[in-house]
């Protein structure tokens, strides 16, 4: 067996993802370099690595189950050159439950960051995904992110009731003080009583409707 078979066979924690990266908190998370440009349009990883797909003129998000797209995680060469078609890549989102060990929460992250790395370092423009959960995360969750930039976020799934909703408030308030964005984009609603005020302080709020909310206006027409 060569030494490059072996890395491969036994490289078990993807160090190769991370081989040029820089690292930062006390966690280690890889840091990610973000684009100047401003998504047109996005489409689920889901679909963009699907033969039926032929619109490349959009930006690769990760905002569905994490079972769409751990394939990236377990063989990330195999969805490079795919990836490489379109305008660029909002980082992967993998899940944050509450009820989810708070090491899993962190490797989670550190998972998305170091995809997010190595696509860069292949030459992919690349929007920073963040993720939050409870007080817990706010330790390790805007690592590796610029300040005074862009960032994406999801609120699928996770503004449905009143638990959830005061979680990402208080997780989008911190995040906002940390981060300090310039722009914000935004998969899936948007409501005045969570983002008007981050609009009325001249954020720049993007928001696109996710892949449910275009199904069920589709059945109601």
């Amino acid at each position: 067996m060569t030494e490059e078979q072996f890395n491969k066979r036994y490289d078990v924690f993807h160090s190769k993802l991370v081989a040029n990266a820089d690292y930062d908190g006390c966690f280690e998370m890889p840091k990610i370099r973000t684009s100047n440009q401003i998504p047109n349009n996005v489409m689920l990883f889901s679909r963009a690595v699907s033969e039926k797909c032929k619109d490349f003129n959009c930006w690769v998000i990760f905002y569905e189950h994490d079972c769409n797209f751990i394939r990236l995680w377990n063989n990330p060469q195999k969805y490079l050159n795919r990836l490489k078609r379109f305008n660029g890549v909002i980082s992967p989102d993998f899940s944050l439950y509450r009820n989810m060990p708070l090491v899993m929460q962190m490797w989670n992250t550190y998972k998305g960051r170091a995809i997010a790395a190595w696509l860069q370092d292949n030459g992919i423009e690349v929007i920073p995904n963040v993720r939050w959960n409870d007080e817990r995360t706010f330790d390790f969750c805007f690592d590796g992110i610029e300040r005074n930039s862009t960032v994406s976020i999801g609120t699928h799934g996770c503004i449905g009731n009143k638990a959830d909703r005061t979680y990402f408030k208080n997780g989008l308030a911190k995040m906002v003080g940390v981060l300090n964005p310039k722009n914000i984009i935004v998969y899936g609603r948007n409501p005045d009583d969570i983002f008007a005020e981050y609009k009325n302080r001249g954020i720049n709020i993007i928001a696109f409707e996710s892949e449910l909310a275009k199904s069920r206006k589709q059945v109601t027409a």
